[in-house]
């Protein structure tokens, strides 16, 4: 997976932990093992350098280094069994082949100790992980995973640090995840060669997106002088310039001990992993000079100015502004770690939310739709840069966008921050540090993987709390620090690129062109015992990846690892005002987390399309005695955020029947408890929707949000289109989420009057905001359940004006029992299901030609509810299919991304393809794999495999803020999940038979199909598609 550089402090927002029990262990016994370590003490062939506690984050650091190879260590001790390992190496390459990419690829395609193809996907199968992928970044590849089974740990260590140290990088292998030349059809001699290759096909998928494109350009010409200039995912074009002789080369200069870091965190004991980790692999290697360091950047003495073009977008919100322009800054190296923090929270000061000065002067006068695709701080290269301005502009606003870039910088010079904004943000560090996640881990693996990737200090990285002291002092000692960075950073920064991109109409043709020479030029060099070889080599890779794998090599858990029942979650239902209320107490770390439900039932039908939008605008426009601006900035200084979101909740029951609202969210330290109740309160008794130049500037971002997430998200739209005509829950579903809410937001920012709109807000307001058709949720510590009861009561009372009873606009309801231990007919609190006895499926396939070289394609079957005594076969059954046929079929046969199938709580089985080539042909391979299923081809292993896979994301760590979430929104009960994990461990060979004759059949189910992709002859052709 090839990724993209992400802000240091969007990173902090990973930095997120959780703890298990109630006790907070700040002085508990795995932290305690590690400080008996001491500096100088040799362990398994490792020297410990130093023992850090981190109180902040709960953790004791013990950095060591390898004696034989000198290879970095670092160990997080935690009191979290969401156990984490990661190595990471230095990957510095000077062309645009994407060796480290394609190489992140092959090695993970099996080794000495597991020989059998592709052990990492096997693996995803054989083990209750709760995370397994391998990341490439522009100058490190990572390998992370993490497991709350010691053994399955030891399983999965085993076969990482084979895979990374000795890989077999056999060429079959280079060609299936590299590339290829191969007859379009390989059993063909006589069909036209053509590229293929999983990664080659991933790069072009991702150079469709423009704001990808634009960040690609942007490095590589504010950095061009060493291993930056080049796109370490690989360049579609240069691809296929790549060798495998250059792969192994490659391989065996980055990926050695003596360039590696590696990293453990959480609740196992340290010695293991290194004695491990010294036999397994570093015992056999000696040290080296790696020389993959990054030189320093030679400084430009003047600024630069630089050009591209992109494909243009048929979904942005104005066809006629579409050009994007941005200067970006080089900054210091990110070694100097309080630099770094300084710069990243100057970043968030001059760009996040409504009252920094870059939103007020490029965002508010709608010169564009967004900020530029990079925005900020960006920490992930050896020196940092910071980048600034627009997309969605004009062509003949590019000079005034400068202007007012250098005007802005001018004008924080001479007035610098307000105090409260800066308290503001240190708050939001506060939330964030304290805020639990389930991954945390994963989190700080790539919180600290750049800086320490240069040989910066991780721990220092580590401890927060003292960057932020330090802050303070420093902003106590000269109240024109930040100031003065300005000046030195952006006002007198000869280093500085200004990078302008527009739409060129023939980019797509341009790069099919360029394609297609690069291809020819290939072609013409072959003679013709060339072409006879490839065609072999096409039928020997084809019957490799028909064949049946043994991978008896690999380690595996068994069924009986998996535990046989969760522990319960305990929440008590209460009221407050007469509105139901659901608590659960949890160890929250002082943070108090609130939801609330609101019913849709009595929402006039055709307001509906408006929900999402009315959602993104509620909490960002003002309330009260606030306006937008003073809104926000109560919400940092007060809250870990509001939000609210549109929900379609289907029954877990019934596959007719589900419930619709909004879900309203937020958190707050234990002390802002009165002030964020008091934000909601304004929020639901005076709203203010009025001001449209505000409502415009929301629109717009929205809209340009939604059209840059379909190359990233493409085969959810495909699928929530595909499911569309066949439940009432799928039909919203559609309408709230689907690609009808993206087209209808375009339309929206298209309209040059936005009055309709601002009259229509308070109108959904009075539907949605109203306690008579609310429940609401608190996850908070014992100790401060009772006060954040009372506080909402208090906010119920402030709020009782709007509650009226309003007729629900349809008649057929059904009520279920907030407490599902009570009778249907009880007369406490219920939920108000929608249900539609005689809904009648249709069968629907659509098409979307959109601006992509690669296919989006989805195929849905109607098929039962979560309770249904088949559901639990059916999520067996679409696990195994995906990793025993249609992984296979659709990525190693057909070059796609990703794909596979999944069973949904909605009643929908689904089938997906994500980046592919193929089209139809996909959509045939859905078929194939069901015809694989009927014939019960398969054996009790991957049976079992199938339910280790299914297990792992049921048994996934919860935070404590998501306890007792799923009963809360969907009223699925502990003993309902209990009920589920039996039926799944009963799941046999004939179940598994009989629910894919019975649901996935031709003719059984009723079906929807949807692609999303380039333009399709085949499907035009086709009178039974549907062209949008």
């Amino acid at each position: 997976m090839f990724r993209q550089a992400r802000t240091a402090l969007q990173k902090l927002r990973y930095i997120r932990g959780q703890q298990k029990t109630w006790r907070l262990k700040s002085t508990s016994s795995v932290r305690e093992t590690v400080l008996q370590f001491q500096p100088g003490q040799k362990i398994h062939g490792f020297t410990v350098r130093e023992v850090v506690e981190v109180p902040d984050l709960f953790l004791t650091a013990v950095k060591l280094s390898h004696d034989q190879t000198g290879a970095q260590y670092l160990h997080a001790a935690r009191d979290d069994s969401n156990n984490l390992f990661s190595v990471q190496f230095r990957t510095t390459p000077m062309d645009s082949t994407g060796v480290p990419h394609i190489l992140e690829h092959t090695v993970l395609c099996g080794s000495e100790k597991y020989p059998c193809r592709d052990p990492f996907f096997k693996m995803l199968n054989r083990s209750l992980s709760t995370f397994m992928n391998a990341f490439t970044a522009s100058d490190y590849t990572m390998y992370p995973f993490s497991t709350q089974n010691g053994k399955d740990f030891q399983n999965l260590l085993s076969v990482y640090l084979d895979a990374v140290f000795f890989p077999c990088l056999r060429e079959q292998d280079f060609w299936q995840e590299g590339w290829r030349l191969e007859n379009e059809n390989p059993a063909d001699p006589s069909s036209p060669l053509v590229f293929k290759g999983v990664v080659f096909n991933e790069m072009k998928g991702a150079f469709s997106d423009n704001e990808r494109l634009f960040a690609q350009h942007l490095q590589n010409k504010l950095l061009p002088d060493h291993t930056y200039s080049v796109v370490s995912g690989g360049e579609p074009l240069a691809i296929p310039d790549l060798t495998w002789e250059q792969l192994k080369q490659f391989h065996a200069t980055h990926y050695h001990p003596s360039n590696a870091r590696f990293f453990t965190y959480g609740d196992l004991p340290l010695e293991n992993h290194l004695k491990q980790i010294h036999e397994e692999a570093l015992s056999k290697f000696q040290r080296i000079d790696p020389k993959t360091e990054v030189p320093p950047q030679p400084l430009w003495s003047s600024p630069r100015e630089d050009h591209v073009t992109c494909s243009p977008d048929a979904l942005a919100p104005d066809q006629t502004k579409q050009n994007s322009v941005c200067v970006s800054y080089l900054l210091g190296d990110i070694t100097d770690t309080f630099e770094g923090f300084t710069l990243s929270l100057l970043s968030s000061l001059m760009v996040s939310g409504p009252n920094s000065p870059f939103y007020k002067s490029l965002i508010e006068p709608k010169i564009g739709s967004d900020f530029s695709s990079v925005v900020g701080y960006d920490g992930s290269t050896k020196e940092a840069s910071f980048s600034i301005g627009l997309q969605g502009t004009a062509e003949r606003d590019t000079e005034k966008v400068k202007q007012i870039i250098s005007q802005t910088i001018d004008h924080i010079i001479e007035s610098g921050f307000e105090e409260e904004r800066i308290e503001a943000l240190l708050h939001k560090i506060e939330i964030q540090i304290k805020h639990q996640s389930t991954n945390f881990g994963l989190a700080l693996a790539s919180y600290i993987a750049s800086s320490w990737n240069h040989n910066g200090d991780p721990v220092e990285l580590l401890r927060i709390g003292e960057s932020v002291a330090r802050f303070r002092q420093a902003l106590k000692e000269n109240p024109r620090f930040l100031q003065d960075k300005v000046k030195l950073y952006f006002k007198e920064n000869t280093h500085r690129l200004t990078l302008s991109m527009s739409p060129d109409h023939d980019y797509m043709e341009k790069q099919a062109k360029a394609e297609e020479e690069k291809l020819q030029q290939k072609v013409q060099a072959l003679t013709d015992k060339d072409r006879e070889e490839i065609y072999q080599k096409g039928l020997e890779l084809l019957a490799a990846q028909s064949q049946t794998q043994d991978a008896s090599c690999l380690p595996a858990l068994k069924v009986s690892d998996i535990q046989p029942t969760l522990p319960p979650t305990a929440v008590q239902l209460s009221s407050a005002a007469g509105v139901p209320v659901q608590l659960c107490e949890q160890p929250t770390n002082g943070l108090v987390y609130f939801r609330a439900m609101c019913s849709l039932n009595t929402l006039p039908e055709d307001l509906r399309l408006y929900v999402p939008l009315f959602c993104s605008v509620l909490t960002k426009m003002g309330c009260g005695a606030l306006d937008y601006r003073q809104q926000a900035q109560q919400m940092e200084l007060r809250t870990g955020g509001m939000s609210a979101s549109a929900q379609v909740v289907p029954d877990s029951a019934h596959i007719d029947t589900f419930e619709q609202g909004i879900l309203l969210s937020s958190s707050c330290l234990e002390r802002n408890l009165p002030h964020m109740f008091h934000l909601w309160s304004d929020i639901f008794n005076s709203p203010h929707f009025e001001n449209e130049e505000r409502l415009r500037v929301l629109v717009t971002m929205s809209a340009q949000e939604l059209a840059n997430g379909i190359s990233y998200s493409g085969h959810m739209y495909a699928m929530t289109r595909a499911g569309r005509h066949l439940t009432p829950a799928g039909d919203l579903q559609e309408t709230f989420a689907g690609m009808e809410q993206v087209k209808f937001v375009k339309r929206i920012a298209e309209m040059p009057d936005l009055s309709h709109i601002i009259r229509t807000l308070p109108r959904i307001k009075r539907h949605l905001l109203n306690p008579d058709n609310m429940r609401c949720a608190i996850n908070a510590t014992p100790q401060k359940m009772s006060d954040s009861t009372a506080q909402l009561e208090v906010f119920m009372k402030d709020v009782s004006e709007n509650r009226k009873e309003r007729k629900a606009v349809r008649s057929n309801l059904l009520k279920k029992p907030l407490d599902p231990s009570k009778p249907e007919e009880d007369s406490g609190p219920t939920r108000k299901l929608i249900t539609e006895p005689n809904f009648q499926p249709c069968q629907m396939k659509t098409f979307f030609q959109m601006p992509f070289p690669v296919n989006f394609v989805s195929e849905c079957i109607r098929a039962v509810p979560y309770s249904h005594q088949d559901y639990a076969s059916l999520c067996i059954l679409a696990r195994m299919m995906t990793a025993k046929f249609l992984h296979g079929e659709i990525r190693e046969k057909g070059g796609a991304y990703g794909g596979g199938a999944r069973m949904g709580g909605g009643g929908l089985f689904s089938f997906y393809s994500y980046r592919d080539p193929n089209s139809v042909q996909t959509l045939s391979a859905f078929r194939k794999g069901v015809d694989w299923a009927k014939s019960g081809k398969f054996t009790q292993q991957d049976i079992d495999e199938a339910k280790l896979s299914v297990f792992s994301a049921v048994d996934s760590p919860v935070a404590p803020a998501d306890k007792g979430m799923s009963r809360f929104l969907s009223g699925i009960t502990d003993e309902m999940k209990q009920s589920h994990r039996e039926r799944l461990f009963s799941v046999d060979h004939q179940t598994l038979v009989d629910v894919a004759e019975r649901y996935l059949s031709v003719g059984r189910g009723t079906c929807g199909v949807a692609i999303l992709g380039p333009e399709n002859e085949q499907i035009k052709k086709d009178p039974s598609w549907i062209l949008k």
